[in-house]
């Protein structure tokens, strides 16, 4: 499927297509497990497929004005919505750095008796 076909596809076209996609992929995959498939590629064939119907629609999101989902984004949101930030205080601060009241450290690598815990030169 081309990319300039999927543009003019509307958004709930494009959903229903991806749907389709996804059970005809789930379908092959079965199969593909069971016995040998005619064409193993059209696995490949609509794995892209999918990734290209969810990027246009992606792309026709944003056009639309919807929010960038970017991993500063994203991490800001879930602080806001958490409450942490400069204003926090109390266990939200502690929490937003990190560090819990009562934490028990993890035993480091060298008293695991781990075989890495020790050095090359000291097993020659």
């Amino acid at each position: 499927m081309k990319a300039s076909d999927i543009r003019e596809m509307s958004a709930d076209d494009i959903r229903a297509r991806i749907t389709e996609l996804e059970e005809e992929r789930f379908r092959l995959k079965f199969r593909a497990a069971t016995e040998t498939l005619e064409n193993p590629l059209q696995l490949r064939f609509i794995r892209r497929d999918i990734a290209r119907l969810n990027t246009i629609l992606r792309e026709q999101a944003l056009a639309a004005g919807a929010p960038r989902r970017g991993r500063k984004n994203v991490a800001a949101a879930r602080r806001a919505a958490a409450g942490v930030g400069a204003a926090a205080t109390g266990s939200n601060a502690a929490n937003a750095r990190g560090t819990t009241t009562g934490a028990t450290p993890t035993k480091s690598r060298a008293s695991k008796g781990s075989p890495r815990a020790t050095s090359g030169a000291a097993k020659r």
